[in-house]
């Protein structure tokens, strides 16, 4: 599912002079605690801004600057960058961070529709890597003096698990029942938004989908039934522009389909096959 954008513009921003985007940058507010206080804060005259923030409001962020315009927060870095503020302290500890799965899942949301909007793989760099000329994530601590000196978002960050989730396109939440994971999307290379959703024989997989830039939905009809019940669904793009589609059988098998970037086209079934059927892989 998208994430849901609240538009509350801040006025700190400029052109990003020619630059493209190479690091997705994560940051902690340090005081706000709420998407609307912290959009209050980046419209005062204190002449900073990022390009998102989020906190515990399921499937939702705040949104301050627009993608293409240049955020004020990390200093020299600020051309290359799209970047977060989680409403959070840099002091928390790991515990503290995973009793907020809401933001941690807003996190991991964000990343991937980043990620997948810039061409950046999903990956932690390392400092060095960061302040050079790496591809990837990384947290504002990690851009050194040029970045600013600034130590988010802390030792207790759990960057590996956010990754993993922005990665797989799971959830930091806990299913309260079946229904949760019986639908899944993901956005593929050309910006074309997937959704799947398994029907309720629990073996057919429908989707639609929504190319970029639009507004209006194409039936995707369904794609061949599994030969076992699905308990569940996960989607995802790969660092090629592959989209990736996995089913989870009732006795933890997983099957598979996939789709080339650029190519209508899906595989898993026999090649070429527009509607391919699910195919076991070893478990």
């Amino acid at each position: 599912m998208a994430l849901k954008r609240v538009w509350i513009p801040s006025p700190n921003y400029s052109s990003r002079g020619g630059s493209s985007v190479r690091i997705i940058v994560l940051h902690t507010a340090e005081g706000a605690r709420t998407i609307e206080s912290l959009g209050s804060f980046f419209q005062g005259p204190v002449g900073v801004s990022s390009h998102v923030g989020a906190d515990d409001k399921a499937n939702t962020v705040g949104e301050y600057v627009h993608r293409p315009n240049k955020a004020w927060t990390c200093a020299e870095f600020n051309p290359a960058a799209v970047q977060i503020e989680l409403c959070a302290f840099a002091a928390w500890s790991t515990d503290e961070w995973n009793r907020h799965p809401n933001m941690l899942d807003n996190c991991a949301k964000w990343i991937r529709e980043e990620a997948d909007y810039y061409g950046i793989p999903i990956r932690a760099l390392t400092s060095s890597e960061a302040q050079g000329s790496g591809k990837g994530v990384c947290q504002h601590r990690d851009l050194g003096s040029r970045g600013g000196g600034h130590h988010d978002c802390g030792n207790g960050f759990p960057i590996s698990k956010v990754l993993e989730m922005a990665n797989s396109g799971s959830s930091a939440t806990t299913p309260t029942e079946q229904g949760n994971d019986m639908i899944t999307s993901a956005v593929a290379a050309n910006g074309t938004l997937h959704v799947f959703w398994l029907g309720t024989d629990r073996k057919t997989v429908w989707y639609r989908y929504q190319k970029k830039n639009q507004t209006n939905w194409i039936d995707g009809g369904t794609l061949t039934k599994s030969n076992e019940k699905l308990a569940g669904l996960s989607s995802t793009t790969t660092a090629t522009g592959t989209l990736e589609l996995f089913g989870r059988q009732d006795d933890g098998g997983v099957v598979h389909l996939w789709q080339k970037a650029n190519e209508t086209s899906w595989s898993g079934g026999k090649a070429g096959q527009q509607k391919a059927a699910f195919t076991n892989l070893p478990k």
